[in-house]
Protein backbone atom coordinates (compact mmCIF):
# COMPACT_ATOMS: atom_id res chain seq x y z
CA UNK A 1 0.00 0.00 0.00
CA UNK A 2 1.39 3.40 -0.93
CA UNK A 3 0.93 6.66 0.93
CA UNK A 4 -2.01 7.74 -1.23
CA UNK A 5 -3.98 4.76 0.10
CA UNK A 6 -3.45 5.55 3.78
CA UNK A 7 -6.55 7.29 5.06
CA UNK A 8 -7.16 9.26 8.26
CA UNK A 9 -10.75 9.52 9.51
CA UNK A 10 -12.50 12.22 11.53
CA UNK A 11 -13.90 11.13 14.89
CA UNK A 12 -17.61 11.81 14.24
CA UNK A 13 -19.09 8.51 12.91
CA UNK A 14 -21.94 10.33 11.16
CA UNK A 15 -19.60 12.68 9.29
CA UNK A 16 -16.39 10.87 8.46
CA UNK A 17 -13.64 12.74 6.64
CA UNK A 18 -10.84 10.73 5.05
CA UNK A 19 -7.71 12.33 3.68
CA UNK A 20 -5.03 11.37 1.19
CA UNK A 21 -1.77 13.26 0.93
CA UNK A 22 -0.77 16.41 2.77
CA UNK A 23 -4.24 17.73 3.62
CA UNK A 24 -4.05 20.55 6.22
CA UNK A 25 -5.93 19.77 9.45
CA UNK A 26 -7.83 23.04 8.95
CA UNK A 27 -9.43 21.58 5.81
CA UNK A 28 -10.76 18.62 7.81
CA UNK A 29 -12.19 20.96 10.45
CA UNK A 30 -13.67 23.17 7.74
CA UNK A 31 -15.33 20.16 6.08
CA UNK A 32 -16.91 18.93 9.32
CA UNK A 33 -18.28 22.36 10.20
CA UNK A 34 -19.51 23.36 6.74
CA UNK A 35 -21.14 20.06 5.82
CA UNK A 36 -22.61 19.64 9.29
CA UNK A 37 -24.25 23.04 8.86
CA UNK A 38 -25.68 21.99 5.49
CA UNK A 39 -27.22 18.83 6.96
CA UNK A 40 -28.87 20.86 9.73
CA UNK A 41 -30.16 23.43 7.24
CA UNK A 42 -31.81 20.71 5.16
CA UNK A 43 -32.90 18.79 8.29
CA UNK A 44 -31.16 15.65 7.15
CA UNK A 45 -30.24 12.88 9.56
CA UNK A 46 -27.90 10.84 7.40
CA UNK A 47 -24.30 9.71 7.43
CA UNK A 48 -21.85 11.60 5.23
CA UNK A 49 -18.53 10.35 3.91
CA UNK A 50 -16.13 13.04 2.73
CA UNK A 51 -12.80 12.38 1.02
CA UNK A 52 -10.19 15.10 0.58
CA UNK A 53 -7.25 14.34 -1.70
CA UNK A 54 -4.28 16.68 -1.74
CA UNK A 55 -2.24 16.95 -4.94
CA UNK A 56 1.40 15.94 -5.16
CA UNK A 57 2.19 19.29 -6.79
CA UNK A 58 1.28 22.73 -5.50
CA UNK A 59 0.07 23.69 -9.00
CA UNK A 60 -2.56 20.93 -9.03
CA UNK A 61 -6.01 21.25 -7.40
CA UNK A 62 -7.28 19.57 -4.24
CA UNK A 63 -10.10 17.09 -4.91
CA UNK A 64 -13.09 16.75 -2.57
CA UNK A 65 -15.84 14.14 -2.78
CA UNK A 66 -18.88 13.82 -0.49
CA UNK A 67 -21.32 10.88 -0.42
CA UNK A 68 -24.70 10.83 1.33
CA UNK A 69 -28.07 9.12 0.98
CA UNK A 70 -30.96 11.37 0.00
CA UNK A 71 -34.46 9.90 0.19
CA UNK A 72 -32.83 6.50 0.53
CA UNK A 73 -30.84 6.83 -2.70
CA UNK A 74 -27.08 7.40 -2.95
CA UNK A 75 -26.06 10.94 -3.88
CA UNK A 76 -22.56 12.27 -4.48
CA UNK A 77 -20.71 15.45 -5.37
CA UNK A 78 -17.14 15.86 -6.53
CA UNK A 79 -15.30 19.13 -7.11
CA UNK A 80 -11.74 20.40 -7.28
CA UNK A 81 -10.20 23.70 -6.27
CA UNK A 82 -7.16 25.40 -4.76
CA UNK A 83 -5.97 24.36 -1.32
CA UNK A 84 -8.01 26.16 1.32
CA UNK A 85 -10.93 26.70 -1.06
CA UNK A 86 -11.77 23.23 -2.40
CA UNK A 87 -13.61 22.17 0.77
CA UNK A 88 -15.70 25.35 0.69
CA UNK A 89 -16.50 24.76 -2.99
CA UNK A 90 -17.54 21.18 -2.18
CA UNK A 91 -19.82 22.26 0.68
CA UNK A 92 -21.51 24.82 -1.56
CA UNK A 93 -21.98 22.24 -4.31
CA UNK A 94 -23.45 19.70 -1.88
CA UNK A 95 -25.86 22.36 -0.60
CA UNK A 96 -27.03 23.10 -4.16
CA UNK A 97 -27.22 19.40 -5.05
CA UNK A 98 -29.45 18.57 -2.08
CA UNK A 99 -31.73 21.54 -2.77
CA UNK A 100 -31.92 20.82 -6.49
CA UNK A 101 -32.68 17.11 -6.16
CA UNK A 102 -35.20 17.72 -3.38
CA UNK A 103 -37.05 20.34 -5.42
CA UNK A 104 -36.46 18.53 -8.76
CA UNK A 105 -34.81 21.61 -10.19
CA UNK A 106 -32.74 21.76 -13.37
CA UNK A 107 -29.00 21.26 -13.49
CA UNK A 108 -27.04 24.26 -14.71
CA UNK A 109 -25.35 23.56 -18.04
CA UNK A 110 -22.55 24.18 -18.72
CA UNK A 111 -21.45 23.66 -15.12
CA UNK A 112 -19.13 26.50 -14.05
CA UNK A 113 -17.81 24.50 -11.11
CA UNK A 114 -16.75 21.56 -13.27
CA UNK A 115 -14.44 22.67 -16.08
CA UNK A 116 -14.00 19.96 -18.72
CA UNK A 117 -10.96 17.72 -18.38
CA UNK A 118 -10.40 17.76 -22.14
CA UNK A 119 -6.81 18.47 -23.11
CA UNK A 120 -4.25 17.01 -25.46
CA UNK A 121 -1.44 15.30 -23.55
CA UNK A 122 1.26 12.72 -23.91
CA UNK A 123 -0.04 9.17 -23.34
CA UNK A 124 -1.06 8.71 -19.71
CA UNK A 125 -1.47 5.39 -17.87
CA UNK A 126 -4.68 3.71 -16.77
CA UNK A 127 -4.03 3.63 -13.04
CA UNK A 128 -7.44 2.47 -11.79
CA UNK A 129 -9.93 -0.14 -12.96
CA UNK A 130 -13.46 0.15 -11.57
CA UNK A 131 -15.32 -3.13 -12.09
CA UNK A 132 -19.03 -2.34 -11.69
CA UNK A 133 -22.32 -4.19 -11.88
CA UNK A 134 -24.11 -2.05 -14.46
CA UNK A 135 -27.63 -0.71 -14.22
CA UNK A 136 -29.92 -2.30 -16.81
CA UNK A 137 -32.49 0.33 -17.67
CA UNK A 138 -33.63 3.17 -19.87
CA UNK A 139 -31.64 6.30 -20.71
CA UNK A 140 -34.01 8.17 -18.35
CA UNK A 141 -32.96 5.96 -15.44
CA UNK A 142 -29.29 6.25 -16.37
CA UNK A 143 -29.54 10.05 -16.58
CA UNK A 144 -31.11 10.16 -13.10
CA UNK A 145 -28.20 8.17 -11.65
CA UNK A 146 -25.63 10.30 -13.49
CA UNK A 147 -27.27 13.45 -12.15
CA UNK A 148 -27.57 12.29 -8.53
CA UNK A 149 -24.01 10.96 -8.44
CA UNK A 150 -22.51 14.08 -10.07
CA UNK A 151 -20.94 12.09 -12.89
CA UNK A 152 -20.02 13.59 -16.26
CA UNK A 153 -20.73 10.27 -18.01
CA UNK A 154 -22.34 7.01 -16.89
CA UNK A 155 -21.97 3.46 -18.26
CA UNK A 156 -25.08 1.23 -18.21
CA UNK A 157 -26.87 -1.52 -20.15
CA UNK A 158 -29.57 -0.15 -22.45
CA UNK A 159 -32.68 -2.22 -21.69
CA UNK A 160 -34.16 -1.77 -25.16
CA UNK A 161 -31.18 -3.05 -27.15
CA UNK A 162 -29.24 -5.04 -24.56
CA UNK A 163 -26.11 -3.09 -25.53
CA UNK A 164 -23.65 -1.41 -23.22
CA UNK A 165 -24.24 2.32 -23.48
CA UNK A 166 -23.21 5.68 -22.05
CA UNK A 167 -25.11 8.85 -21.23
CA UNK A 168 -23.18 12.09 -20.76
CA UNK A 169 -23.78 15.81 -20.37
CA UNK A 170 -23.52 17.70 -23.65
CA UNK A 171 -23.14 21.24 -22.26
CA UNK A 172 -26.10 23.45 -23.16
CA UNK A 173 -27.16 21.04 -25.92
CA UNK A 174 -28.72 18.47 -23.60
CA UNK A 175 -27.75 14.87 -22.87
CA UNK A 176 -25.89 12.54 -25.23
CA UNK A 177 -26.61 8.81 -25.59
CA UNK A 178 -24.11 6.44 -27.22
CA UNK A 179 -24.68 2.70 -27.60
CA UNK A 180 -22.31 0.04 -28.88
CA UNK A 181 -24.03 -0.48 -32.25
CA UNK A 182 -27.47 1.16 -32.38
CA UNK A 183 -27.51 4.77 -33.56
CA UNK A 184 -31.27 5.35 -33.72
CA UNK A 185 -33.31 7.12 -31.00
CA UNK A 186 -35.01 4.99 -28.32
CA UNK A 187 -38.51 3.88 -29.27
CA UNK A 188 -39.79 4.78 -25.79
CA UNK A 189 -39.81 8.56 -25.17
CA UNK A 190 -37.03 9.63 -22.82
CA UNK A 191 -38.15 11.99 -20.07
CA UNK A 192 -35.46 14.12 -18.46
CA UNK A 193 -36.95 15.91 -15.42
CA UNK A 194 -33.50 16.70 -14.00
CA UNK A 195 -31.77 18.07 -17.08
CA UNK A 196 -31.64 21.77 -17.80
CA UNK A 197 -34.92 22.89 -19.33
CA UNK A 198 -35.67 19.31 -20.49
CA UNK A 199 -33.19 19.71 -23.35
CA UNK A 200 -33.20 17.01 -26.04
CA UNK A 201 -31.52 13.63 -25.96
CA UNK A 202 -28.81 13.57 -28.62
CA UNK A 203 -28.17 10.08 -29.99
CA UNK A 204 -24.70 9.31 -31.32
CA UNK A 205 -25.29 7.77 -34.74
CA UNK A 206 -21.96 5.96 -35.15
CA UNK A 207 -21.13 2.65 -33.45
CA UNK A 208 -18.65 2.72 -30.59
CA UNK A 209 -15.11 2.11 -31.85
CA UNK A 210 -13.60 -1.36 -31.35
CA UNK A 211 -10.34 -0.83 -29.47
CA UNK A 212 -7.93 -2.36 -27.01
CA UNK A 213 -7.59 -0.51 -23.72
CA UNK A 214 -4.09 0.70 -24.62
CA UNK A 215 -5.31 2.00 -27.99
CA UNK A 216 -8.24 3.74 -26.29
CA UNK A 217 -5.90 5.46 -23.81
CA UNK A 218 -3.66 6.65 -26.65
CA UNK A 219 -6.68 7.98 -28.58
CA UNK A 220 -8.12 9.82 -25.57
CA UNK A 221 -4.82 11.56 -24.84
CA UNK A 222 -3.98 12.30 -28.48
CA UNK A 223 -7.40 13.84 -29.23
CA UNK A 224 -7.75 15.64 -25.89
CA UNK A 225 -10.98 13.85 -24.89
CA UNK A 226 -12.42 14.03 -21.35
CA UNK A 227 -13.76 10.47 -21.72
CA UNK A 228 -14.07 7.74 -24.35
CA UNK A 229 -16.76 5.06 -24.72
CA UNK A 230 -15.61 2.07 -26.76
CA UNK A 231 -16.11 -1.65 -27.26
CA UNK A 232 -13.18 -3.64 -25.92
CA UNK A 233 -11.83 -5.82 -28.72
CA UNK A 234 -11.41 -9.07 -26.75
CA UNK A 235 -14.47 -9.18 -24.50
CA UNK A 236 -16.90 -7.37 -26.78
CA UNK A 237 -18.14 -5.34 -23.79
CA UNK A 238 -18.38 -1.58 -23.51
CA UNK A 239 -15.80 0.37 -21.56
CA UNK A 240 -15.83 3.94 -20.23
CA UNK A 241 -12.36 5.50 -20.06
CA UNK A 242 -12.02 8.92 -18.49
CA UNK A 243 -9.40 11.38 -17.36
CA UNK A 244 -8.87 11.96 -13.67
CA UNK A 245 -8.18 15.35 -12.13
CA UNK A 246 -4.50 14.43 -11.82
CA UNK A 247 -4.36 13.73 -15.57
CA UNK A 248 -4.05 9.95 -15.32
CA UNK A 249 -6.83 7.63 -16.49
CA UNK A 250 -9.54 5.45 -14.93
CA UNK A 251 -11.51 2.81 -16.78
CA UNK A 252 -14.97 1.51 -15.87
CA UNK A 253 -15.37 -2.19 -16.70
CA UNK A 254 -18.66 -4.15 -16.58
CA UNK A 255 -18.70 -6.97 -14.06
CA UNK A 256 -19.62 -10.40 -15.34
CA UNK A 257 -19.92 -11.73 -18.87
CA UNK A 258 -22.60 -11.15 -21.47
CA UNK A 259 -22.97 -12.29 -25.07
CA UNK A 260 -24.08 -9.85 -27.77
CA UNK A 261 -27.80 -9.88 -28.54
Amino acid sequence: MNSSELWATAADPELAVTTSGAVPPADVTRAVRAIGLILRRHRLDTAVRVRVTAPTSAEEPTLVQANIRLRGAPTRIQVSGPRGFAVTFAAERLDRQIARLTMKQSRELPDPARPPLARITEPRPIIRRKRCTLLTGTPTEAIAVMDAMDYDAYLFIDAETGEDAVVSWADQLGVRLARQRTGTPPTVPTLRPLTANSLPLLVHSEPAPMLTEDAAADLLCRDGLPYLFFTEAVSGRGRLLYRRYDGDLTIVVPAGRREFH
